[in-house]
């Protein structure tokens, strides 16, 4: 299977179990890697025949945007689900990172990995 990756995408929203990240939202980050047979594509040399990643990464911050969620686990459930509606998408890896995160040590990041597939 080949993959198509994007990384970094950014976007604000007001996810979190707090009633500050509710207000105030924060910054997520997400890195995504699509897995699907990219050879017709390559072939013919025709967009219509892969994901076309741009409308992807629109899908993806507007799940990020849009309603809020507990954890960030549930925010990469979702947004693996909006990836698999692309037809020719068969398996997915989301990455949600969550680098504002409340927490009272010093950290550089908080991330949740999933991979989900048709099967």
């Amino acid at each position: 299977m080949d993959r198509v990756a994007l990384r970094g995408l950014k976007a604000r929203g007001h996810h979190g179990v707090f009633p500050k990240e509710r207000e105030e939202g924060q910054t997520f980050i997400v890195d995504l890697v699509l897995g699907l047979d990219i050879r017709p594509a390559a072939a013919d040399d025709d967009l219509t025949k892969t994901v076309h990643y741009g409308i992807v990464a629109e899908e993806v911050v507007a799940v990020v945007q849009g309603e809020p969620v507990n954890l960030i686990e549930t925010l990469a459930e979702h947004i693996a689900r909006v990836c698999l509606k692309h037809d020719l998408v068969q398996e997915v890896e989301v990455c949600v990172h969550k680098p504002d995160a409340p927490i009272t040590v010093p950290f550089d990041d908080v991330t949740v990995t999933i991979t989900r597939s048709r099967v």
